[in-house]
């Protein structure tokens, strides 16, 4: 089974910077996108970054542009999320997914890691 673990969220201030990893097993292929998600209390889940292993090429929601970097180690089969410039309305529950085809169809889900910024 395709499994997805998220880790190193946290509390930072405004202006800090995180890097999250998303950690995958059960698939080595390179035709599948990994993408991350943003999770606010009452609000719709927000796609913020996605990676897409045929060509490496990466797609970021607005928001975030020139503040977060989405990369993979291919060796440790991880996907990273490196975030500067941290706002408090950049905090939520941060979620990886691994999906198919184009545009991906994100069916594993990993459980997610906090991320407050204050």
């Amino acid at each position: 089974d395709v499994q997805l673990v998220e880790s190193g969220g946290g509390s930072v201030q405004a202006g800090g910077s995180l890097t999250l990893a998303c950690a995958v097993s059960g698939y080595r292929g390179s035709s599948a996108a990994v993408g991350w998600f943003r999770q606010r209390p009452g609000e719709a889940r927000e796609g913020i970054a996605t990676f897409y292993q045929s060509g490496g090429g990466t797609t970021y929601t607005d928001s975030v542009k020139g503040r977060f970097t989405i990369s993979r180690d291919s060796e440790k089969n991880t996907v990273y999320l490196q975030m500067n410039s941290l706002q408090p309305e950049d905090t939520g529950t941060y979620v990886c997914a691994l999906g198919f085809d184009y545009p991906p169809d994100f069916n594993y889900w990993g459980q997610g890691t906090q991320v407050t910024v204050s």
